[in-house]
């Protein structure tokens, strides 16, 4: 039996953003790391919703705002995917009028409030030593803010885009790479039963890197991506060639949520904004669908081709985590405990050239992650660009 030190300090421990698998991986490697080596562990729910939620009074009940881990607590969901500590996308720096908690409508009435101060005290009146948020560049570039206040921050990255800057791997990749080639192959059935094109809309806000790998994998013939606008005209006569080309008559394309048409924007599905400044992206794929209909009789000797039109959404970021998304996270998160054993703080936990490391935090705002067009996308055959793949990292593109 391990031996249990004690009272070492607290650590506290949020997930903020879009769930994806491999998040209650993290929080158990940390939490049964943490606590073999004397730490108690706090859970923050719903990333920093909780952190602005708590009431700074002994006798309230902050149960809906956090919670002491254990290791039963985390074995039991540790294989799981999603979080059980809940996620949101609150930022406390921009909280609206309507959005504050209800103790602090006398104290904040401006329009949006900047409420780290009260996250401050908030992680005090807990007695946190060290905070761990897993998130993706949102989350974490409020991360970075409280470090620069004076908060002792470890970062885990996850995002299924893979885009956090600093990092080839966030949690959730693999997973929801794993899961558009497993449902394109399932797709494509259907597909190629009524002789159509098959337009599937996968995430990728700024970065392309999920429509890319799949494709680069075999899954689709084509994929359009935030960072190159492209040419329907040129995207159906590429679909059209494929589709002849294949005995069953039937041609895939991927289409990344942020990618747009030559000349246009994004596409939304409201003009609503979250707290970060992010519309809700969406209906891309089926305004693709729609214009390769139309300018399919083109190349088709005059005859129209159907479109089978899917949006894969949370569809891909649900369900357990793969073997990538289930060791990594365990990585991360004992990476994390060195480093808090080690007096460190202000650090990512990170995969450089293939290996686990750490890099500064402020890495997160430093840059943005993009596809390298120049380097792996094809912008004239509408695919991934690849000559060799000697000493490339494990997913190819996901560090320059």
């Amino acid at each position: 039996m391990a031996t249990i030190k004690r009272n070492k300090g607290v650590i506290g421990i949020l997930t903020g953003g879009g769930d994806v698998p491999g998040l209650n991986p993290a929080i158990r490697a940390v939490t049964i790391r943490a606590i073999r080596e004397g730490f108690q562990v706090i859970g923050i729910r719903r990333g920093w919703g909780g952190a602005i939620d708590i009431i700074r009074d002994k006798s309230a009940d902050n149960s809906e705002n956090c919670q002491i881990l254990t290791e039963e607590i985390v074995n039991k969901t540790g294989r799981t995917g999603g979080t059980f500590l809940h996620t949101s996308r609150t930022n406390p720096s921009r909280v609206t009028k309507e959005k504050l908690p209800d103790h602090l409508r006398d104290t904040y009435n401006e329009p949006v409030n900047d409420l780290t101060a009260e996250v401050i005290k908030n992680l005090d009146f807990l007695g946190i030593d060290y905070l761990i948020p897993i998130g993706g560049d949102d989350t974490l570039s409020y991360a970075v803010r409280l470090h620069q206040e004076g908060i002792k921050v470890i970062a885990i990255p996850k995002t299924m885009d893979n885009d956090v800057p600093g990092t080839e791997y966030c949690i959730g990749f693999s997973t929801c790479i794993t899961r558009t080639i497993q449902m394109t192959n399932n797709l494509r059935t259907s597909a190629g039963s009524h002789q159509r094109f098959l337009v599937l809309e996968v995430f990728g806000r700024y970065a392309g890197f999920t429509a890319m790998l799949p494709t680069m994998a075999g899954a689709a013939n084509r994929c359009v991506i935030p960072e190159y606008q492209f040419d329907i005209e040129r995207l159906t006569e590429l679909l059209s060639e494929d589709r002849i080309k294949n005995p069953s008559r039937y041609s895939i394309v991927l289409v990344s949520e942020g990618a747009t048409f030559q000349g246009s924007d994004r596409v939304f599905t409201s003009t609503e904004k979250d707290s970060y400044g992010h519309a809700k992206l969406g209906g891309i794929g089926s305004l693709v669908s729609a214009k390769i209909k139309e300018l399919s009789p083109q190349y088709n000797k005059g005859k129209q081709v159907n479109v089978i039109s899917q949006k894969l959404g949370y569809l891909v970021r649900g369900g357990d985590p793969d073997a990538i998304d289930s060791i990594v996270p365990m990585a991360y998160g004992n990476l994390a405990l060195d480093l808090i054993l080690q007096g460190l703080d202000g650090r990512l936990v990170v995969l450089k050239n293939g290996r686990y490391d750490n890099a500064p935090l402020q890495v997160v705002t430093s840059f943005k992650k993009f596809v390298n067009v120049e380097k792996h996308y094809n912008t004239h055959r509408l695919r991934p660009r690849y000559k060799s793949f000697e000493m490339n990292p494990l997913f190819i593109m996901t560090s320059d």
